[in-house]
């Protein structure tokens, strides 16, 4: 089983607040962390989680507005200055590429570690690892805005440990590949592995709104997260605005998680003008129960649905 935490680096919309950095959530699965959004002065919040200097690490930016990309230059020169090695893969539309390396000539620091950019301009699979994938769709905003969804890959069924003791397999490798769904041969016997394990176990899906108004495109793409991260910047006082500026607001975003069949919703991206979030969080709870209000440096664990399902019987 692989740990699979949400941190949250920055909660606020486009000012910050003595409670609230800009936009960025890390994403922290095994041993690789996985960065969304880089608001300004984020590698402060990333350091005070003791997430790591030196770790496997991909950054995807939703698009290109201060308070969601403008950290991105200070978190890679504070990584090279705390002796990073490792390469980090940063994934965005076509001007991050520009954004980086304008900067760091007119700046003139040097980073001691490869950097590899993805230019984004199409929707669908971004990164295909061996047990997950991660996707991409257009967010509806005032500028060209990605949102994103990690999807782990389903694992096999649980393994029958008994029953390959009553037909005399030896443990170790066999049990390895019928696990896996693979058959074998043993003493001139071919062993199916649907025999010795339960049906497939689903993975985990964490979907990440970035800056965006609800839209059906997005409403298919987020369908079952087990945690859907969504933008709630304005109550529905201030729909206009939230119309005006692209943004949603909580009973918006309430729905939305419920039409999308979600399971667990955390709102973030809030407008300074609210030093009272439980008025998000009960226009939000409207439409959907399971909502959380992400604080600064909060960490949400994701559990596997067989676990979330015991620990709530």
């Amino acid at each position: 089983m692989v740990e699979l935490k949400i941190v949250f680096l920055g909660t606020a919309a486009a000012i910050p607040t003595f409670q609230r950095g800009l936009s960025s959530i890390a994403i922290v699965r095994g041993a690789e962390i996985l960065i969304f959004d880089t608001g300004e002065g984020m590698q402060l919040k990333y350091i005070r989680s003791k997430l790591g200097m030196n770790k496997k690490m991909k950054i995807f930016i939703t698009h290109i507005h201060g308070d969601h990309c403008l950290g991105l230059l200070g978190l890679l020169q504070t990584l090279s200055l705390m002796g990073r090695t490792k390469p980090i893969e940063i994934f965005g539309e076509p001007r991050v590429e520009e954004f980086i390396l304008a900067n760091q000539k007119i700046l003139n620091f040097n980073i001691n570690y490869q950097i590899i950019v993805h230019r984004i301009q199409n929707e669908g699979v971004l990164v295909e690892e061996k047990d997950y994938c991660i996707k991409t769709c257009f967010a509806n905003h005032s500028i060209l805005a990605f949102s994103y969804l990690i999807e782990e890959y389903n694992r096999p069924g649980i393994f029958d440990v008994e029953k390959a003791r009553r037909y005399g397999i030896p443990e170790g490798q066999l049990y390895r590949l019928l696990q896996h769904g693979i058959d074998i041969e043993y003493k001139g016997r071919k062993i199916f592995a649907k025999n010795f394990t339960g049906p497939s176990r689903p993975g985990r899906k964490i979907g990440i709104s970035g800056d965006t108004r609800p839209s059906k495109k997005l409403l298919q793409f987020f369908t079952d997260c087990d945690v859907l991260v969504f933008e709630s910047t304005f109550t529905e006082e201030e729909k206009n605005k939230a119309i005006e500026r692209f943004h949603s607001t909580a009973l918006e975003t309430s729905l939305f998680a419920k039409n999308a069949n979600v399971k667990k919703l955390i709102l973030t991206h809030f407008s300074s003008r609210y030093d009272n979030l439980n008025l998000i969080k009960n226009e939000a709870k409207i439409n959907f129960e399971n909502v959380h209000i992400a604080q600064d440096l909060d960490v949400i664990n994701v559990r596997y649905a067989e676990k979330e399902r015991n620990t709530t019987k």
